[in-house]
């Protein structure tokens, strides 16, 4: 089955803007209150008016949802609370007839436990061939009673889950770096990398446009299970980039370039040592990967020039294009986050009950989408946060999903206050989410969504959501703004100033008005000017004098 593929533009990767659909909570078209493909086909001119290139699609794929579809038990096929794989590929088509191409993601490190492989290796029993393809163990101690490893889990906890034999008795071992229901693959077996070779054809076949691949810096793993070390040199953790990846990206790069028109590979890469998450975006391996970096750090003008000097210099010697991102399905959304004390984010700080000052968030919240769009690279925006929409963090105990939360007996909130659903229209929820009469929305809206829907934002010119239209118009109309160079200007030590060409943005994030560079017209502004004087926690553009 071929799909149309656009030929316009080969390296409409590099600068384009990516708009994040978490399926679950975009639309629902069925009025079974959750997200679904039909509610995400009829939301597409809505996408086009906003001004993306490109969807990028969290997993659609057949779960149980342990870890909200992370957890997949057949990646070719559609999960039925989404839809239909015809349903998937009418919208490829159809977002690409509008001029938005898809992308979607790939979880190659880990498969569910209800996944076909994995339920015919528990079959198996232990030395079975199926076995092989997962990492299988039978434990330490006289009787295997000793867990194999002190690993400790993304999720927190242990990484290794003991299986039962069909007499009752204790088996074997079974790693995961994630949930219990998350069992790791073992790539260094051919079956799982031909596997995962053919996964990609089947979705470059239907038309998408890229892969987002899910934890991507994790696949491989030391065979023979060392604990971790006090000091690990670069390559040598025994479950985190090791060198034998890039073997893994470079055979998957050989089938993206396989296709007509540029099929991309974005890598979600967490790496502290920016060398190594270089090396995933040499020519013959990815072609971008997310910059969380920037995301993490604090509304704070020297953070931010730091990572955005480090993020550029990382990816110069392999002339690869920054992402900047502000968001996503795992973190707490910006509105919220940078009105707190500490406006910098870990997935170890978050707490229940952590302050926060919404107006101070929203303010900076807006100056930061002019500075992400204006940045050389390309462009990410997950669902939600061009309206503005705060971190619901009054979600009942009781309706909590994310295994994040019960992992940390509690402690932790999880990540399921930024996937409450969207808000389109009317004064309560559902908000134009769900049909009328439909079931209740599989997470529950704060009853004071009124003023943030679609709807009522399309109607007030001060709104985020009319900021990020003009936004993104403006950055499609500049030729200088998306992929290219960018050159600092000089300002105080609390601005952040920079050109792109003859567009300038200017970005305060100190206490006290700040003065303007020269300048023929301001393009753009995240709030109104004071005395022709840029006010605390504001940005603009600006047009420059030749």
């Amino acid at each position: 089955m071929a799909h149309a593929q656009p030929e316009t533009d080969p390296t409409w990767w590099r600068g384009a803007v990516i708009y994040q659909v978490y399926p679950r909570s975009f639309a629902d078209g069925n009025g079974d209150g959750t997200g679904d493909l039909a509610g995400l086909r009829a939301r597409l001119p809505y996408l086009r008016d906003l001004g993306v290139d490109a969807i990028w699609v969290t997993p659609w794929y057949v779960s149980p949802l342990a870890d909200g579809g992370y957890d997949v038990a057949d990646y070719r096929a559609i999960d039925p609370a989404f839809g239909t794989l015809e349903e998937a590929e009418a919208l490829v088509d159809e977002a690409l007839a509008l001029g938005i191409r898809t992308i979607i993601d790939i979880v190659p490190n880990h498969v569910s436990d209800q996944h076909a492989w994995f339920q015919a290796a528990l079959a198996a029993g232990p030395g079975s061939p199926e076995r092989e393809r997962f990492w299988f163990h039978p434990g330490k101690g006289e009787h295997g009673e000793v867990i194999p490893t002190g690993w400790v889990s993304d999720f927190q906890g242990n990484t290794w889950t003991r299986t039962t034999n069909p007499d009752g008795t204790p088996g074997e071992w079974y790693l995961h770096l994630f949930a219990p229901q998350q069992p790791d693959l073992n790539w260094d077996h051919p079956e799982v990398r031909a596997e995962f070779e053919d996964v990609l054809r089947f979705w470059f076949d239907r038309g998408v446009a890229g892969i987002r691949i899910d934890s991507a810096a994790l696949l491989i793993k030391d065979a023979t299970l060392p604990e971790y070390a006090e000091h690990v040199s670069p390559g040598g953790h025994p479950h985190v980039d090791r060198d034998e990846i890039h073997d893994v990206y470079r055979a998957w790069r050989s089938v993206a370039d396989s296709y007509e028109g540029t099929r991309v590979l974005v890598g979600e890469v967490w790496l502290q040592d920016r060398s190594r998450f270089a090396q995933y975006l040499r020519p013959d391996e990815m072609h971008t990967a997310f910059n969380f970096d920037f995301m993490a750090r604090p509304w704070d003008a020297k953070q931010l020039r730091e990572s955005i000097d480090m993020t550029i210099a990382a990816h110069g010697p392999v002339g690869a294009p920054a992402t900047w991102v502000l968001s996503n399905h795992d973190v707490t959304r910006p509105v919220t986050r940078y009105g707190r004390e500490d406006s910098s984010f870990a997935f170890t700080a978050k707490r229940f009950g952590t302050p926060t000052d919404l107006d101070a968030g929203r303010r900076r919240a807006r100056a930061a989408a002019l500075l992400t769009a204006a940045l050389p690279g390309s462009l990410y925006l997950y669902q939600g946060d061009e309206l503005g929409l705060p971190e619901v963090e009054d979600l009942p105990r009781e309706l909590l999903q994310d295994p994040m939360h019960f992992r940390s007996e509690g402690v932790d909130p999880g990540r399921d206050g930024c996937r409450v659903p969207l808000p389109w229209a009317g004064t309560q929820a559902p908000y134009g989410f769900s049909p009328e009469g439909a079931d209740p929305t599989w997470l529950p809206q704060p009853a004071d969504w009124a003023d943030l829907t679609v709807q009522a934002q399309s109607s007030d010119a001060t709104s985020m959501l009319h900021l990020y239209r003009d936004v993104l118009a403006h950055r499609h109309a500049e030729p200088s703004l998306g992929d290219g160079p960018m050159t600092w200007l000089d300002s105080d030590d609390d601005v952040l100033a920079f050109s792109r060409g003859d567009v300038a943005c200017v970005v305060n994030l100190g206490h006290e008005p700040a003065d303007l560079p020269a300048h023929t017209d301001l393009l753009l502004a995240s709030a109104p000017l004071v005395a022709g004087k840029l006010p605390r926690d504001t940005a603009v553009w600006l047009r420059t004098t030749p």
